[in-house]
């Protein structure tokens, strides 16, 4: 049979047949994927094969079906290995706020990467705008303009008392969509705003150090019921680069892509070269200091800092 895995929590995966049937399933054997080296080799929204094992209720997977694309993290436990976050996306939400906690550009940049590498459209949502007055307007505007000017689409939303959740809810139709961010941002919150008879946990952010728990410990998907999926995932503290060589990395900040052919030099590394096309923009202020700033950080291997 074949099916698409819902939710993975570590050693077994639930797996939805397509006519809604869900088994929990376990991995055949030492079931690798070729090529990839992963701390889990399957992830929610992963296509496979499964048997049901003889008098069970529980299956087998056999076969995983080829990924249209994933997103993928450094391990924190093990620097070289990555972990897949989820596969087979239409589009990926970060869900950012300035405060409570503080969501930092370079943890938005790092993102924004991984999933450009990947060929995943990214968009971001700023949540908690009831808690903004004016100085805190201004600072999200400022924020706003930094993506929007180099294509990443923004949006403005209070998961708590509902302020423009239809606009995400307009761009979930039949999408399969990563929601992605820091514990405490209002994952949860802005999943149960969409989709109110789920009643995800949620949980207070901690005030010693302004940051959320993970209320979600495992990644799991949730069909809408205006076509598509949402996957939620447990909170991200850290966010590494893993498997971007140095001399692509350019080509994942757009900003940077569209002026790297104007360089002198076919291998620029846009740091210190002369006639860097890229450095020139910088100068010029049409690229913006802090994406430059998390260029260099994800070049020099400082690439999971908040």
């Amino acid at each position: 049979m074949q099916g698409l895995i819902t939710k993975s929590t570590g050693s077994w995966y639930q797996v939805q047949t397509p006519g809604g049937e869900r088994y929990d399933c376990r991995i055949k054997g030492k079931f690798r994927i070729k090529g990839i080296t992963t701390t889990n080799p399957l992830a929610v929204g992963d296509v496979v094969d499964f048997e049901l094992e003889p008098e069970q209720e529980t299956g087998v997977i056999t076969n995983l079906h080829q990924r249209k694309n994933y997103i993928i993290r450094k391990s924190i436990n093990l620097s070289k290995q990555g972990q897949i976050i989820a596969a087979n996306l239409d589009q990926a939400l970060l869900v950012v706020t300035l405060a409570s906690p503080r969501t930092s550009l370079g943890f938005i940049d790092r993102f924004l990467v991984t999933a450009e590498a990947y060929a995943i459209p990214a968009k971001l949502v700023f949540n908690k705008l009831d808690l903004f007055s004016g100085e805190g307007l201004e600072i999200l505007a400022g924020y706003r303009a930094i993506y929007e000017n180099i294509g990443y689409p923004c949006y403005e939303v209070s998961a708590l008392d509902g302020t423009n959740i239809n606009l995400v809810q307009d761009l979930l139709k039949d999408k399969v969509t990563l929601f992605s961010g820091h514990s405490g941002v209002g994952k949860s919150t802005l999943i149960n705003a969409l989709l109110p008879d789920l009643e995800l946990r949620t949980s207070e952010v901690s005030e010693w150090s302004d940051k959320g728990t993970h209320t979600t410990t495992f990644a799991e998907m949730f069909e809408l019921p205006q076509g598509g999926f949402i996957i939620d995932t447990p909170g991200i503290r850290e966010l590494g680069v893993i498997d971007i060589e140095k001399a692509e990395l350019g080509r994942y900040f757009p900003e940077m892509r569209s002026r790297m052919q104007n360089c002198r030099f076919n291998n620029c590394r846009h740091i210190n070269e002369p006639g860097c096309a890229v450095l020139e923009a910088l100068e010029n202020g049409e690229i913006e200091l802090s994406r430059y700033e998390s260029y260099l950080s994800i070049y020099n291997g400082n690439d999971t800092r908040n």
